[in-house]
C-alpha cells in the first residue's frame, strides 16, 4: 500500500521501459492498481492479458505537461525512469548532450506534476550509479567506498565525455532540487548497469567500463532485485535520500569475461582490459539495511 494514503492507485512512468514493464507487472500482483505512462502507442499491447480494471493505459509524453498531469491525477505514487534511446551508437557528442537536456526537461516536468496533483503521497526516481561515482574523488586514498552521499562531478563528465553519467547527475539533482522545493517526498534509486537480454556492448552506461573496473566502482543489478528494490523504498515509512542499488560487483577476471560474453559485439581483445581483481570501493549498505529490516518484519508478522 502507499506510504500514508488510503488509496492504492500508482503510475509507472516509463512503463514501456524494461524496468517499468516489469514494475507494472510486480505491483498488480501486489494487488495495486497501476496507471501505466507510456510514450508509444505500440506499447499498449505489451499488457494485453492484464486485468483492465487494476490497469489503466496512458499515453504520457514527458514534455506534454498536460499528458503528464493526467497519468497521476488519483495516483498516490509515481516510479520514474528515463530510458535515452538504445542501440543507438552512431550518435554524436552533440546529439547526446540533446538528449541529456531532455531528460533533465522531462525530470522537471514530471516532479512539477507531482507537485500539483494532491494525491501523489511518495515518488520514486529512478537514477543511476553514474550519478554517484565520476569525479576526482574517487581516486582519493582518503575515500575506502563511495556510497549515496556521493555525486558525479559535471565539469569531469564533460570533459571525458561520460554523457551518460552527465545526463544522469543533472536531471537526478533538478529533481532533488525541484522535490525540495515543492515539497514532494521523493527517494531515488541509483541502479548499477541493468544485465538482461537487451544489454549489448552501445550502452550507454559502458562508456568508461575499463576506468570503473580498475576503481572498484563497475556494479551491476538483475532486473528482479531492482524491482524489488524500488517497491520496499516505496512502502517503506522511513525511506529517504537516495539508495545504491547493485546486486553484483564486477571485480574479478572471471566477473569481467562473464560480462563480456554477454556483449557479442565486444571487440576482441577487450576483455584484456580486465585483467586484476580490484578492491569493491562502492557501497550499497543502506538499501540493504532497508531490505533486510523489511524482510524481519515480514517474518514478525
Amino acid at each position: 500500500m502507499a506510504p500514508s494514503s488510503p488509496n492504492n492507485v500508482v503510475c509507472v512512468m516509463d512503463a514501456s521501459t524494461p524496468l517499468g514493464i516489469a514494475l507494472v507487472d510486480r505491483l498488480l500482483r501486489l494487488k495495486f492498481t497501476v496507471h501505466a505512462a507510456i510514450h508509444s502507442s505500440i506499447s499498449e499491447f505489451m499488457f494485453n492479458g492484464y486485468d483492465n480494471k487494476s490497469l489503466k493505459i496512458f499515453h504520457s509524453d514527458p514534455f506534454d505537461y498536460h499528458s503528464i498531469i493526467d497519468a497521476l491525477r488519483g495516483c498516490c505514487g509515481l516510479f520514474y525512469t528515463f530510458d535515452p534511446p538504445r542501440h543507438q551508437p552512431t550518435f554524436d557528442d552533440d546529439e547526446m548532450m540533446v538528449m541529456g537536456e531532455m531528460e533533465v526537461r522531462a525530470a522537471h516536468n514530471v516532479l512539477e506534476a507531482c507537485a500539483q496533483t494532491d494525491t501523489i503521497d511518495k515518488v520514486v526516481f529512478t537514477s543511476s550509479v553514474a550519478a554517484v561515482i565520476w569525479g576526482q574523488d574517487r581516486n582519493s586514498t582518503s575515500v575506502s567506498h563511495l556510497d549515496e552521499r556521493f555525486w558525479s562531478d559535471v565539469h569531469f563528465c564533460r570533459k571525458f565525455k561520460l554523457w551518460h553519467g552527465l545526463s544522469k547527475t543533472v536531471a537526478e539533482k533538478t529533481a532533488w532540487a525541484l522535490a525540495r522545493d515543492r515539497g514532494v517526498n521523493m527517494v531515488s534509486v541509483n541502479a548499477g548497469l541493468l544485465v538482461g537480454p537487451d544489454l549489448t556492448i552501445d550502452n550507454p552506461y559502458l562508456k568508461g567500463a575499463a576506468e570503473m573496473y580498475e576503481s572498484g566502482l563497475f556494479v551491476t543489478v538483475d532486473l528482479n532485485y531492482l524491482v524489488e528494490a524500488h517497491i520496499r523504498v516505496f512502502q517503506d515509512l522511513s525511506s529517504y535520500g537516495r539508495y545504491i542499488c547493485f546486486n553484483h560487483v564486477i571485480n574479478t577476471n572471471d566477473d569481467a569475461a562473464d560480462l563480456a560474453r554477454k556483449l557479442t559485439s565486444l571487440p576482441p581483445g577487450e576483455e584484456q582490459q580486465f585483467a586484476r581483481e580490484i578492491p569493491q570501493r562502492i557501497s550499497n549498505k543502506k538499501l540493504n539495511k532497508l531490505l533486510m529490516n523489511f524482510k524481519g518484519e515480514e517474518q514478525i508478522g
